[in-house]
């Protein structure tokens, strides 16, 4: 479609996969922006619209086929206002979210737009009739490009306002520090993922031992 991304959309972003380690969509949300405490500087992962639904869709958040049809029928234009409002959540989410873990009060700015977000999101709901109750649902309808927003959105806010908040860690690699819930069964867990900067830093130690 002339309008639509489709003909705009690269193989990197068709075939994006993004590391899931978080254990919750709101904490993948925030890890999407890459080593955030590098000196040389973070790297952004969510790079336009086709990133961040194939976030939402990878983190269970949507179908594959709202994800094809979100991506074919939405705006340039359109789609870089929704990814400017994604990263705002993601960066509000990530003031909270480590303010918490060092046991510091949450700028006020960074609960503002959350609540802001958190607020369009329910807005935007509706009831449905189920077969056997009433549940609050947002529309599912292709020309909503602001539906991963809005997903995005519940989800920070069902995270942030839960006891789960007491069990959210950051990875021991002070250049990574990417958030996930603890599930260990002693809550011990220290790394993002083993593979990636557990091994990276046993690997460091080990060379500094040696230098020693």
């Amino acid at each position: 479609m002339a309008n639509g991304l489709a003909n705009g959309t690269s193989e990197r972003t068709k075939n994006r996969t993004f590391e899931l380690v978080g254990g919750h969509p709101a904490l993948d949300l925030v890890n999407t922006l890459d080593w955030r405490f590098r000196d040389s500087g973070p790297e952004e992962l969510m790079t336009d619209y086709g990133d961040m639904v194939r976030f939402a869709e990878q983190s269970g958040l949507m179908s594959n086929a709202q994800a094809r049809r979100l991506i074919r029928n939405t705006s340039e234009t359109k789609a870089a206002q929704v990814v400017a409002a994604v990263r705002g959540l993601r960066e509000a989410a990530a003031q909270v979210l480590y303010a918490a873990l060092e046991d510091d009060v949450a700028p006020a700015s960074a609960v503002a737009q959350s609540e802001s977000c958190f607020k369009a999101a329910q807005k935007a709901q509706r009831l449905h009739w189920t077969g056997a109750r009433l549940a609050w649902e947002l529309p599912q309808s292709a020309s909503l490009p602001e539906l991963p927003l809005w997903l995005l959105s519940l989800s920070a806010a069902e995270l942030m306002t839960s006891d789960e908040m007491e069990r959210v860690r950051a990875c021991g690699n002070a250049e990574c520090r990417w958030l996930f819930l603890d599930t260990s069964k002693n809550h011990t867990r220290r790394w993002c993922d083993m593979k990636i900067c557990g091994n990276r830093m046993k690997a460091r130690r080990f060379k500094a031992q040696h230098r020693a």
